[in-house]
């Protein structure tokens, strides 16, 4: 993990904080992937147009099998980015080695992006895709029954909110969520934690660009708000089960601890990855650190749980918390 911040380092970059979002944006996409594994080939890569609160979105649906090979469970996932960054292609290698791995389907969501669109609506794209997918999954050969959501950092954040969502507003769904799946998952409101303190500067995720990301999407005012921080819901219990993927060496990881830890009090099955002496980001550099694919696989196996592709008398209590050394 050194030898790779020495490499960022030395490539010199522009940070994203002295970017425009415009500019931050082809930044990202240009070099999103070059640390990742190369893009898997699947059976089945789909562009689809999906209905928004706001308009259609952009989606992408990758499955490892043909639409008539039988139904398939879906993970519907949100990028990463800060709200601010990132699109269908900066994560199309990441959401490709899930759909492989694990044996389902993955359907990545373009979400509206700030400062064009500020809070909440991502949150509300992300919300307008699970109900939409809940009463389409049967027409992409997809099995609602089988739904879970997911995303890294941001991207984290929007799944636990959209978790939490799914429960307040299950008399309108088909079916349950089987997990969310939280990979550096943003959890508080003021970026005020002993980790974000700890790893300012120097571990990819620097203070002052998680600053430029939060100044874009909201307001101080707003930070409080559950759909921005989901540590501040009024109530955490009966969510979907929780996989979450954590980096030590992260800024985010203490509300990543503190939100497993508030779920699990709570009653909700959790597992909880932890991997050491690694930084944000890293589920992404599959090329470089072996910490990535490790990832990846324990993300994949979550998911066979969830769905019962590993074995059909296999229930979400039985997820157990475990660390990687």
């Amino acid at each position: 993990m050194a030898a790779v911040l020495e490499r960022i380092h030395r490539a010199n970059r522009p940070a994203f904080h002295s970017l425009t979002p415009k500019q931050a944006r082809i930044a990202y996409l240009m070099g999103a992937e070059i640390l990742d594994l190369p893009r898997a080939p699947l059976t089945r890569i789909e562009n689809l147009r999906i209905p928004g609160p706001a308009g259609d979105l952009a989606a992408r649906l990758y499955a490892p099998t043909e639409r008539d090979a039988g139904t398939l469970p879906v993970l519907l996932y949100f990028h990463g980015g800060g709200f601010v960054i990132g699109n269908l292609e900066t994560h199309d290698s990441l959401c490709r080695q899930l759909a492989l791995r694990s044996g389902a389907a993955v359907l990545a969501l373009d979400y509206r992006l700030a400062p064009e669109h500020p809070f909440p609506a991502a949150v509300d794209d992300c919300w307008a895709a699970l109900r939409w997918l809940m009463q389409a999954a049967p027409s992409l050969g997809l099995d609602p029954a089988r739904v879970a959501v997911g995303g890294d950092s941001a991207g984290g954040t929007l799944a636990a909110v959209t978790a939490l969502h799914a429960r307040d507003i299950q008399a309108e769904l088909a079916h349950p969520l089987a997990l969310q799946l939280l990979i550096t998952p943003g959890a508080t409101a003021h970026a005020d934690t002993d980790s974000h303190r700890k790893f300012a500067q120097g571990h990819l995720l620097e203070a002052d660009t998680i600053a430029w990301f939060f100044n874009q999407y909201l307001p101080e005012a707003q930070r409080d708000d559950w759909r921005f921080a989901p540590l501040n819901a009024d109530d955490h219990e009966g969510l979907a089960p929780a996989c979450f993927i954590l980096a030590e060496a992260d800024p985010l990881i203490d509300e990543g601890v503190a939100y497993a830890d508030l779920l699990r009090a709570n009653g909700n099955p959790v597992q909880l990855e932890l991997y050491r002496g690694v930084t944000h980001d890293f589920i992404k550099m599959g090329r470089s650190i072996p910490e990535a694919e490790q990832a990846l696989d324990a993300c994949a196996q979550a998911l066979q749980r969830a769905f019962h592709l590993q074995d059909p008398d296999l229930q979400a209590s039985d997820l157990q918390e475990t660390a990687t050394p």
